[in-house]
């Protein structure tokens, strides 16, 4: 019988387990040298889309794999002690992925893998990489012998690539480089790569946003075809009869003092004991069709990536900075989400329309703030804004109490920000304080998405909803006993929770040493929010229904949003679209999730990167911290000044000491650490290259 990919493919339907090439050339009687180049070919072609290359060499049919084998999709989360842990698609507990499996997976690689049972514990066994995160890397270049590395930066597994030598030889030792990997790690065969671009000796800004644009495989610049068509789009404003003219509206926007882009613009009329909202939202899918090269490329990207003194944007810099951009003195077409709010905090009335508007102000959130308590300057410099923004202070309170009344979680975080000379070199990491301007700007943009999701809700339409899934109930009571760990007594929810349950376990430790870290073992507890076509409500916010409207310039998810509001206002929706947009709406979203996740970790990345390199000057000192993990081979600090943990080992700690999983503590002779506990620590070493910050403990607080 002659042998085709047909026929392997048919032979491998009857098997149970993986086939070697062995098996497969007795079972077609071939014996012949040619034979075994031409099955090898034919496996190598079937490896596209048909068949798996198996553990040891085995080959088995892609469709059977997770029928016949079960095994387990999901994403590799790599720690920087070397192991690592599967975060499972199907939303079961993650795996432990050992060391040894480590040596040959990035952070973030989508695999296979195998449920194991090692000394009583499950683990990963990785069966196949489906997809790898990382395509280009930067790293340091290195000579061993007679050969060069590159070893790469940043990432918590080291990985070093190799290069060919004749290449190397074009730059210098030590220097930052891009490579792009070729071949990736395997058990007894090295990566290889090829330098592509050399970034010199020093590791500066510019450095860091390569370093996590390529980790990240984020998109540097635009594509012609989109940044042509953005320069086609024309500038000019008109006011036509299908949109409201709200130019003479005293409507302005209140941003951080980078800003460089204005999404929204609010207003604010008092009526008897009542206000009339007025949120504007840069209307972006006026200018960005869909099918376009802008839209196309903004679905790819899913949103802004947000890196130090640098921003790469979903849209192309004339739409993100200049048309659609809510700049003061200029008009602009929006998209109005009007609401008359009653003392209550009830929308009572709304409207949901196109129209044009003028921002008479572009203020900074402590410009706002200074206005609302009465600094006289800006009084004089803003008089006709003083009015509204003591009204919006009176309605963001309103809000704020009910939503705190229905039972919204305030994971209000610490956060910190990079202060840099006039080089761009950072210098200094200083607390990002949110005051009152913050808050009233987020609680007027939370309303607005609440009612746009209730009116599409209300109508059937298909649509983009913001969701937050329950927590698991399991994850709930690991809370509570870390809790207990801490000192709290809380009970253990009977059977369902609700938002509220959290929220009063982070009450009892507002005001304490552990709050912030309480805050963070409730945030980790919960699922994550992402998007979907399905509304399921939003168990963070306390939500039955919100979506993502107000971000449109940096979120792919709100040009959607802004679409199909735009097809139920002027009832426009087919059958057709009622059969088909749900489907569309779900890869849209999911899309859309993915990319916030990849810019979260993108963006915390680089403010690590910068964070280590202002310790290096600090090694020696000494700073205040909290214990936010302990393990078995010592504990975990943040320290505070900083907001960046680094780890005290367990050998440099006084006497000895033994791992108590259950209770997350180190027990000794004499003294015990816990989750929480405030301890001083001396910075030992930083390691920029490998974002390691080893300390010594210097006394429990």
């Amino acid at each position: 019988m002659e042998i085709t990919q047909a026929t392997i493919v048919d032979f491998l339907k009857n098997q149970k387990k993986p086939v070697y090439l062995k098996q497969i050339l007795k079972a077609f009687n071939l014996d012949k040298k040619e034979d075994k180049k031409l099955v090898r070919r034919l496996l190598r072609k079937l490896q596209k889309n048909k068949i798996v290359l198996y553990k040891n060499g085995g080959y088995i049919l892609k469709r059977e794999i997770q029928e016949k084998e079960n095994l387990i999709k999901g994403k590799v989360e790599a720690h920087e002690s070397g192991f690592g842990f599967l975060i499972r698609e199907d939303g079961e507990p993650d795996l432990f992925i050992p060391p040894i499996e480590m040596r040959y997976l990035f952070d973030g690689d989508i695999v296979l893998a195998e449920e194991k049972i090692y000394r009583g514990k499950k683990e990963a066994k990785i069966v196949k990489v489906l997809e790898r995160r990382v395509k280009t890397a930067v790293g340091k270049l290195k000579q061993e012998g007679n050969r060069y590395f590159v070893y790469l930066l940043d990432f918590v597994i080291p990985h070093k690539i190799y290069v060919d030598k004749k290449e190397a030889k074009k730059y210098e030792l030590d220097n930052y480089v891009v490579v792009e990997i070729l071949r990736y790690p395997e058990p007894k065969v090295e990566a290889k790569g090829r330098i592509i671009k050399d970034l010199g000796k020093v590791k500066n800004t510019q450095t860091v946003a390569e370093i996590v644009a390529r980790k990240y495989d984020l998109p540097l610049t635009h594509s012609p075809e989109a940044l042509k068509e953005a320069e086609k789009l024309p500038s000019v404003v008109k006011i036509t009869k299908n949109r409201k003219d709200l130019t003479k509206q005293i409507c302005f926007t209140i941003d951080p003092e980078s800003a460089r882009d204005h999404d929204d613009a609010v207003a604010i009329e008092k009526e008897g004991d009542k206000y009339r909202l007025y949120v504007h939202i840069a209307d972006v899918s006026h200018y960005v069709k869909e099918g376009s090269a802008i839209d196309k490329e903004a679905f790819q990207r899913g949103n802004t990536y947000y890196l130090p003194e640098r921003a790469l944007h979903m849209l192309p810099e004339r739409l993100a900075s200049q048309l659609c951009s809510l700049k003061p003195r200029e008009k602009r077409y929006a998209f109005t989400c009007e609401m008359l709010i009653d003392k209550k905090g009830n929308v009572v009335e709304y409207d949901i329309y196109e129209s044009v508007i003028e921002s008479k102000a572009k203020l900074t959130y402590d410009q706002a703030l200074g206005i609302i308590f009465g600094q006289p300057e800006l009084e004089k410099a803003f008089p006709y804004l003083v009015k509204p923004l003591k009204h919006m202070k009176e309605l963001a309170e309103i809000l704020m109490k009910a939503k705190e009344k229905r039972g919204s979680i305030d994971f209000d975080m610490p956060e910190s920000q990079i202060l840099f000379d006039q080089y761009g070199n950072p210098y200094d990491v200083v607390p990002y304080e949110r005051h009152l301007a913050h808050r009233i700007i987020e609680e007027f943009m939370i309303i607005a998405n609440e009612t746009v999701a209730k009116h599409m809700e209300k109508n059937g339409y298909p649509f983009i909803y913001r969701v937050h899934e329950k927590p698991k109930l399991e994850k709930v009571m690991a809370f509570v006993d870390l809790m207990a760990g801490l000192g709290y007594k809380v009970e253990y929810p009977k059977k369902d929770v609700d938002s509220k349950f959290i929220q009063k376990i982070i009450e009892m430790a507002v005001g304490t040493p552990e709050e912030s870290l309480v805050r963070f073992l409730a945030l980790r507890t919960m699922k994550q929010a992402r998007y979907s076509p399905e509304n399921i409500g939003h168990f963070g916010l306390a939500s039955e229904c919100y979506t993502h409207f107000t971000s449109p310039i940096r979120r792919y998810a709100d040009v959607w949003v802004h679409r199909l509001l735009k097809k139920a206002i002027k009832k426009k929706f087919t059958k057709k679209d009622m059969e088909e947009l749900p489907k569309k709406l779900d890869i849209i979203a999911k899309q859309c999730s993915e990319r916030e996740r990849v810019a979260d970790d993108a963006e915390r990345d680089a403010l690590d990167i910068l964070k280590l390199r202002i310790l290096k000057d600090k090694v020696g000192e000494k700073f205040e911290g909290i214990i936010t993990g302990a393990m078995a081979f010592g504990l975990f600090i943040e320290i505070e000044r900083y907001i960046i943990e680094g780890l005290v080992p367990i050998d440099s700690l006084p006497g000895k000491f033994k791992y108590d999983e259950k209770n997350h503590q180190l027990i000794g002779d004499k003294m015990k650490f816990r989750l929480g506990d405030k301890v001083l620590v001396e910075i030992v070493k930083v390691d920029e290259d490998t974002k390691r910050i080893d300390l010594k403990l210097v006394e429990k607080l």
